[in-house]
């Protein structure tokens, strides 16, 4: 934020220095996670947690690398320095959480409930007006959680989002954890909560519903009802004993992960302070939920390069027919394209959370640099959008395709290493069982390709001008350019645009059938508004995951084609990138197409009997 004139006393004096310092806490991640983490990695899948007297206990070996992070101050690494942090950019924090994933993702996970809840409780501060800026000297004066952010980021505690129930995991508008209020005011949370995160932790963000449905609303209605909380769940007597407010009632068993906390809670009466206004719980959710994905893409990038690093030293030095695996043909191109898609995939994630923390920080100051001459502002009003719509755009592509690769990618070490693959001794069995999670928690990869498909095609419908504009771009430069790389990316992005024209034009057809009764003068306004995905979009839901894949596949084309102008030697990567990409793309346009009529049609209500109507 530097170049806006927003720069502290404490601050660094140049990006040099900035940059040094940077370089300086990865390095000291990289060998914590080495000496701390990386050894005893199938000591805490062996250890596990588990519940007992009530407590979640968890393995001693992460205990030992959290203690470690603790005393290298480690967990208030993008916390403001006038609240005790170190100020680090939220681009360095993901990319720690990539290297913590590297080694064990359970404690990835983990980490991410330290000082990632401490920033999510100072951006909730500042959402709802309660914390307050002193502008002339760059600094926060005051913030609402202080004693959270505090204790987060000295490692004392940890944090935690509760969302999901029994019955209601997704469908947030199912919720029935309520809040209410008593007599003076204070709030209380009733309800049961389940698959929590790091659930055993003190401080619990937490969903619950204040306002009922009003009877004959659309069942989605019920996500207006939804307010946020923040909860305390325990405090630790002078004497050394707890008291629970929050029950913490089981400690799931799962496949994988078992060095992760997942927690089941009972909440009676819980005392809680409400978080902004009531209402505005599934907004303050997102604001959250989007960091969230962002990390797990880097959480997955970690693992995925754990995979690729483990099977080509595996295929190195397993030998086989006069010479190593890794040189028979069949291996070589399993090692190329899981190197290709880590290399790829970690561009994406850095571009997610470049522009997810650019957008953050140019809207806050906006909001309060007052000080901001009149060219400063056109500034950010030209550059905050823009950071908004490629933050909104790659971050559901992130999650669904570092997710979906992590999988893909575990699941090759372990057929690389034979059948030593399916043994404990190598650990390639615990990278896959630790994968399968990942396209399921934060957003399963469905929900991630609906935003994605719903974000794309009604951003169509509101530049329909600019979408046809963009279809003639590609097509003159996919025979015009000079750079026969930038033709073959303008290819993969006239095959996303046919992708997305085609499924919009279907979904149009539909509309146009549904005007049949209405007066022609009302055409426009019916084509323009009303639009619901759930109902007008069934053909583009159907194949969601294939156009995600497809705008996954274009997103990463362009950038690395934008990084390959201007580092030459980024085009071998996209070299290497566009020889999957290419015919990836063909046959998902193929499928978009040419199928999905049979499993749609299966779907509508069958005809009335009316036979056997009359005879009734």
């Amino acid at each position: 934020m530097t170049e806006y004139g927003w720069r502290t006393a404490e601050g660094f004096k140049t990006a040099a220095e900035a940059k040094t310092f940077y370089r300086e806490v990865a390095e000291l991640m990289g060998e914590l996670v080495a000496e701390k983490l990386a050894p005893f990695s199938a000591k805490i899948d062996h250890e596990g947690t588990h519940l007992a007297d009530g407590e979640a206990v968890e393995a001693p070996a992460m205990r030992g690398f959290f203690d470690a992070l603790k005393a290298a101050e480690l967990h208030k690494l993008c916390i403001p320095r006038e609240l005790g942090g170190l100020n680090a950019p939220l681009l360095l924090y993901f990319l720690c959480g990539e290297m913590i994933g590297r080694a064990d993702v359970s404690s990835m996970t983990h980490f991410s409930f330290h000082g990632g809840m401490a920033m999510a409780a100072l951006v909730y501060s500042i959402h709802e007006g309660t914390t307050h800026f002193d502008v002339a000297h760059a600094k926060i004066a005051s913030t609402r959680f202080p004693e959270m952010i505090d204790e987060l980021a000295r490692g004392e505690a940890w944090g935690c989002m509760d969302i999901t129930e029994p019955n209601a995991g997704s469908d947030m508008a199912a919720l029935r954890t309520t809040a209410e209020q008593d007599e003076t005011g204070e709030w209380f949370v009733t309800g049961q909560k389940i698959f929590i995160t790091s659930g055993h932790g003190k401080w619990h963000f937490v969903i619950a519903r204040t306002e009922e449905r009003a009877a004959g609303e659309d069942a989605f209605a019920g996500l207006k009802g939804l307010s946020m909380f923040l909860v305390k769940a325990y405090e630790d007597r002078p004497d050394g004993t707890r008291k629970r407010l929050v029950t913490l009632e089981r400690v799931e068993e799962k496949i994988g992960h078992h060095g992760s906390v997942t927690a089941a809670l009972s909440f009676d009466r819980a005392p809680a302070e409400l978080i902004g206004k009531r209402g505005e719980g599934f907004k303050y959710m997102l604001v959250l939920m989007n960091n969230a994905r962002v990390g797990v893409g880097f959480e997955s990038i970690g693992l995925a390069e754990a995979a690729y690093r483990q099977a080509k030293a595996y295929a190195d030095e397993r030998w086989s027919m006069g010479k190593p695996i890794a040189k028979h043909e069949l291996v070589a191109d399993l090692l190329d394209e899981m190197r290709t898609d880590v290399q790829a995939l970690r561009t994406l994630a850095v571009a997610s959370a470049y522009h997810e923390e650019m957008s953050q920080k140019l809207a806050l100051f906006e909001r309060f640099q007052t000080a901001a001459n009149d060219e400063e502002r056109q500034r950010i009003a030209r550059e905050l959008p823009y950071h908004r719509a490629r933050s909104r755009r790659y971050t559901p592509l992130l999650k669904y395709l570092a997710a979906e690769k992590a999988v893909e990618i575990a699941r090759r070490n372990m057929q690389i290493h034979g059948g030593v693959g399916y043994t404990q001794e190598y650990g390639a069995e615990k990278l896959l069982r630790d994968a399968l999670v990942l396209p399921v928690y934060e957003g399963t990869s469905q929900i991630q390709s609906l935003m994605a498909m719903k974000d794309t095609l009604l951003g169509i419908l509101k530049k329909p001008q600019a979408f046809v504009t963009k279809i003639g771009q590609a097509k003159w430069r996919a025979v015009s350019a000079r750079d026969e790389l930038e033709r073959r990316v303008a290819r993969v992005q006239s095959l996303s645009l046919s992708a997305q024209q085609f499924l919009l034009t279907r979904t149009a057809a539909g509309k146009f059938k549904a005007l049949a009764d209405v007066p022609v003068a009302e055409w426009k306004a019916a084509l323009t508004t009303g639009w619901d995905p759930k109902r007008d979009f069934a053909l583009a839901m159907l194949h969601a995951e294939r156009l995600t894949r497809i705008l996954a596949d274009e997103a990463i084309c362009e950038l690395l084609l934008a990084q390959a102008k201007a580092h030459p030697k980024r085009r071998e990567l996209l070299e290497r990138w566009l020889d999957r990409a290419e015919l990836r793309c063909k046959a998902l346009h193929e499928e978009i197409t040419t199928t999905g009529a049979r499993v749609l049609a299966s779907l509508q209500p069958a005809p009335p009997d009316v036979a056997g109507a009359t005879e009734k």
